[in-house]
């Protein structure tokens, strides 16, 4: 089961990095935006558990660990799993090849 977690600072808190981001888009043109809040995004990748424990899990998990509940706020949407893994990932997962010993030669 995959947990999406959506965190962000709490409304009427200032933004700063909002606030830079929102200064650099009009600086670029974009004057359309009115106001930019920015965030985290997280996944988490849940295995053995009903859907009723991986809630009350990921619930725990955004208190203790994954968000500051004085100042943050957090969503949880749950899905069926992540994406299959590339196969670039899945390359990476595998040892180096070894490299053989230099053999000094005789002259």
């Amino acid at each position: 089961m995959l947990a999406k977690v959506y965190v962000t600072l709490k409304p009427g808190l200032l933004d700063a990095q909002g606030k830079t981001v929102k200064g650099a888009l009009d600086a670029l043109g974009f004057h359309t935006v009115d106001e930019v809040r920015v965030g985290k995004y997280i996944e988490l990748e849940l295995h053995g558990l009903s859907a009723s424990a991986a809630k009350s899990a990921v619930e725990r998990m955004c208190q203790q660990l994954l968000t500051n509940p004085i100042i943050e706020t957090y969503r949880v949407d749950f899905g069926a799993t992540a994406k299959p893994a590339s196969k670039k990932s899945a390359r990476a997962r595998r040892p180096a090849p070894r490299r053989k010993k230099a053999v000094a030669r005789r002259r």
